[in-house]
């Protein structure tokens, strides 16, 4: 009889310790994914470019700068919108990334030497209109 209860009181000691770690791990993972979504900025701004081949490079210089977790670049309207971690990098960060690459930005002017060595059909005009 004795044996009986031991057992019982260990089998009941370890189903609540599992259940307290699998309770744990549950609040870990929703505080974690919480932060990560308070973190995230999104922003979008101007830049000048023609063609499908300045959308690859547009949104290549912005994803290449650290914090970066999206960028897409409207052709049309000549605006790119992004997303990212504000505690890794900040929107002049982003800016002078793609300016680096070439392409004017609402606030930073393109490298000149860098929109030289652009493919013919990705020198746009530095006078067109941008974030229509």
């Amino acid at each position: 009889m004795k044996n009986v209860i031991l057992s019982i009181a260990i089998i009941m000691a370890i189903g609540l310790t599992s259940c307290k770690n699998e309770t744990k791990k549950e609040t870990e993972s929703s505080t974690t994914e919480m932060a990560k979504e308070i973190a995230m900025t999104d922003l979008s701004f101007g830049v000048r470019g023609n063609c499908g081949m300045c959308k690859n490079t547009i949104e290549k210089a912005a994803t290449s700068v650290d914090g970066v977790a999206s960028a897409n670049w409207d052709v049309d309207k000549k605006k790119i919108d992004v997303s990212f971690d504000d505690t890794k990098t900040n929107a002049m960060a982003i800016h002078k990334a793609i300016a680096s690459s070439g392409y004017d930005t609402e606030k930073v002017a393109g490298n000149e030497e860098a929109y030289k060595n652009l493919p013919g059909c990705c020198q746009y005009d530095h006078e067109m209109a941008m974030n229509q």
